[in-house]
Parts: C-alpha cells; structure tokens; sequence
C-alpha cells in the first residue's frame, strides 16, 4: 500500500497525457473549459470513459452503461448546443452516472435488488430531473447496496464495489459506487442518498467530500410517502467544497410534489463566494462521544490531529459533551428506522417469493417495524425531538460540532459488517455506523471531509454538524478547512503512473 506521503497529488503537474489532463480537473474548471469551448463535450466524454476503462475493472463503481456510442451522439449535440450559444447550465456536457437508488427515466434502477434487476424506470426522481436537465449526460449508475442497507456496498445484481485507495478494503455505501468513481476520476461530480451516513461514510473511505444537506433543501423523492420521510435526503459529492457547491446548486429548491421542501433555499445560495472570514468561530469537538463509541484508536488519534486546521484558519476548539442519554437516542433511531423502511418495502416481506431474495438485514429491518406499536414510534419521535433541542442548547455555545464521520477504517471488502470495533461486539449490522447518528435524528446539515490517513494509507473523515438550516455555513468552514489541511489533494495509488 503506498502510503499518503508517497502519493502524487493532484497539486503537482500532470504527466503528458490528455485524459488525465481533463479528468483530474476540478469540476468548476471543467464546467468552465467546456462553457468557453476550450474543450469539447466529446472530449470530456472520451476522457471520462477511457477512464472508467481503465479503473473501473478493479473496483466496480460503475454499472449498467448504456453503448458508448449512444453517449457519444449526446455529447455531440452538447457541442451543437453550444455552437447555438445555448447552454443547458453548470453541468451541460458532464459525464454522470446516478446512485442505483433514485429512478431515472429510461435506465435500469435496481435498489441492488434481484427484485428490480430488470426494472427500466420512466421517471427521474427530482434531483437526477434537475440534473439532466443542468445538462449532464448519464453514463451509467454508481452501485449500492440492496435498499441502501448498511454501509458496504455489495449486491446480488452487480457485486462488490471497492475502495479507491484499496481495493481488498470496502468502499463504504451506500454511495459506495459514486465516492470511488470520484477518488478514480471516473466522474467530475457526484450524487447519493444519506440516511445513516450514506454519503458520508463512503466520502470518508474514498478521501472525498460528502454533504447531507438539511432535510428540504435538495427534494427527495417523489414516493408514495411525502410527510412522514424526513431521514433520507439527497446530495452532492464531489472532490473539493467548490464542486460540491456547484452540484448542490443544480440539485437544491423547492419542489410542489415534495410539501417538505422550503422556497427560502434559493439554489444561487450555494454559488456565491465560498471564502469567508472564520476567525473566532467555535468548534465543538464531540470526539466518541465520551467513550460512548467504541472506535478504532488509530481512527481517533488521526481525526483529532486534524483539528490544528481549524485552529489555522482562526477558529477555536475545545470539548463539547451532549447531556444526553445516547443508548436511548440509538433505540429511538432503531424504531424510527425500522418503522421507515418497513412502511416502504413490507410488500416484499409479505411476498414468499420476493422475501427469499431479500438480505438477510433488510427481513430483520423489516419485521422490526412490523412489531412496532404506534405508542412505540411516538415515544421515539419524542426522544429525538429532545436530542435536537439538547443540539440546540450546544449551538448556543458553538458555532459548529465536529466529530469523526466513521468508527473504523475501511474494513475487508469480502466481510458483510465488522462484528467487533475497539474490542466490542456489535449487536446489529449498522451499529458500527453509529457515528453519524448524531446529526441525522437531529435534522442537521453534516459534511463529511478528509481527515488524514492510517499508517497504511487508509483514508479517515471527520464531519461538520452545523445548525439549523445553516448549510453554507458548513460549506463555507469546510472549504477553508479543506485549504488548510490540502488532505484531498493525496491521490489513490491506483492513479500512480497514469
């Protein structure tokens, strides 16, 4: 494994080759090259998919392609387009290739699932509508695990996606596919879902970005459930906070069909000015939780080395400590959960048929919640509600929390979950991944960012909670951070010799 400090970077120069001169480039420079035609649509589609050639063989990020030449003809008509002076928007010319989660119309979305193997959907969720229409041509769709359950992204459809910076470790998930093909440089920008830590998680494992935005900021959905649904948001991920913003910025707003969405979140929001002033901001360092957290001593040890960046850019950082039971705010997030994904996916418990090609995980999930009572989801509405306002007490304090993204570096890509952190059992498959509970039962944007590396070149996060409804804030502070600490310039060693 070659380790961090060998690893070219991307600051360096670039070898004499075309391809890589144009997947390397930050996606804000790219949208600009093509706007000012300095690079053709046709180009950038060729670069990105000699790359996809060439790396996604070892890891699997990328499945269900359409014909090269099908892309081809549309990036064709992206150069037309532009000759017309019309430009579809920031993305007009992108490779993309969507979370096998959300529909899109006229490709295959499995849910990594023997049950949709096959389904062709008709529609774009509003998100993947919002961005085709910014102009992005689909290449494909970024793997998943079944349902999006659990943080490794395996399926009986495609496989096993792995790590970019090894591919014998997990990519994490569930937008395992989308944080690899952006370490890879297989795409310029990504999107995913999150509802327990799915585009942190796979951000921290792949040394990228990944935001969960707060719930109504980005629409997510249509379903057949509207109002109740308020953990799983969709997202950018991207390689910088720049690019994260430019995507956040097509993929934002208010949508009617989804009432939860807020008109306030003006997309423009998110392409102003990122640089700003953060000199006397607080940062409240959460850590594991007191102990509460079973966590890998290295993985500690590293993220909290990368709190001196904070401190570069002006801010001030000292020990936070919820005053909050946290075994109860997990059983709390164990019935909601469960009362969430049994609501939409019991049908396929209740067929004989469909339920022997469900995981194992997704049958537990789902007779959880056909136990459940409805005093039982009440009183864990209650629970979390207290858990935002004891947040809100801390925000009185401190301008941003801050903690590790995950417990654990990147475990064995054949393992399904670890069954032990830092010497302790893990009682159900996602417990390792309760690190990113904190922000989603509390309603609140989070950022997962680069954080460092293990002694074996293992990649570590450490995410930013903001408050309420502060999603540029935590952009703002993320990329300032990213400046200081240049963790996300380390390169793969896949991409050595490229």
């Amino acid at each position: 494994m070659t380790t961090p400090s060998s690893a070219k970077q991307s600051g360096q120069a670039s070898p004499p080759n075309n391809n890589w001169d144009i997947v390397s480039m930050d996606a804000t420079s790219l949208s600009r090259a093509i706007h000012r035609r300095a690079l053709s649509c046709v180009e950038v589609m060729e670069a990105f998919l000699s790359q996809i050639d060439a790396q996604n063989p070892t890891v699997n990020a990328i499945v269900a392609m359409p014909e090269r030449s099908t892309l081809l003809a549309q990036a064709q008509e992206r150069d037309a387009q532009l000759a017309r002076n019309q430009s579809m928007g920031p993305l007009h010319g992108f490779p993309q290739a969507p979370k096998d989660i959300a529909p899109v119309a006229g490709m295959v979305t499995t849910n990594g699932s023997l049950i949709f193997k096959d389904q062709v959907t008709k529609v774009d969720s509003a998100a993947n509508g919002r961005v085709r229409a910014g102009g992005a041509i689909f290449v494909g769709r970024t793997n998943s695990p079944e349902f999006g359950l659990g943080a490794h992204t395996y399926n009986k459809v495609y496989g096993i996606t792995r790590n970019a910076f090894d591919p014998s470790r997990t990519a994490g998930g569930s937008s395992g596919g989308a944080g690899v093909a952006l370490a890879l440089r297989m795409l310029p920008v990504a999107d995913g879902s999150d509802m327990m830590g799915s585009l942190r998680t796979p951000a921290a494992f792949n040394n990228v970005f990944g935001f969960r935005p707060s719930p109504g900021c980005v629409p997510h959905g249509p379903g057949e459930e509207v109002f109740f649904q308020q953990f799983s948001v969709t997202g950018p991920m991207a390689r910088n906070v720049p690019d994260l913003a430019m995507l956040l910025a097509v993929q934002a707003g208010f949508d009617p069909r989804l009432p939860l969405t807020r008109r306030q979140d003006d997309p423009r929001l998110f392409t102003q000015p990122l640089e700003t002033d953060l000199r006397g901001k607080r940062i409240g360092w959460l850590g594991n939780l007191k102990s509460h957290l079973p966590m890998d001593p290295e993985l500690l040890a590293v993220t909290t080395r990368a709190l001196e960046h904070f401190k570069t850019i002006g801010c001030t950082v000292e020990d936070a400590h919820p005053n909050f039971d946290l075994e109860q705010l997990w059983n709390a997030w164990l019935t909601l959960r469960s009362f969430t994904f049994a609501g939409g996916n019991a049908q396929h418990y209740d067929s004989p048929e469909r339920r022997a090609m469900l995981k194992p995980e997704a049958v537990w999930e789902i007779e959880q919640g056909l136990n459940l009572t409805g005093p039982a989801v009440f009183a864990a509405a209650k629970v979390r509600t207290a858990w935002y306002q004891e947040l809100r007490r801390l925000f009185e304090t401190y301008d941003f929390l801050v903690m590790p993204t995950t417990q654990i570096f990147p475990f064995n890509a054949e393992q399904h979950w670890p069954k032990e952190v830092a010497g302790q059992k893990m009682d159900t498959y996602h417990r390792w991944m309760q690190s990113v509970i904190p922000a989603t039962m509390a309603g609140l944007p989070a950022l997962s960012m680069p954080a460092g590396f293990s002694a074996t070149g293992m990649p570590a996060g450490i995410q930013v909670i903001g408050s309420l409804q502060h999603d540029f804030e935590v952009l703002q502070l993320g990329h300032a951070y990213d400046m200081a600490s240049q963790y996300s310039r380390v390169l793969s060693p896949l991409l050595q010799g490229v």
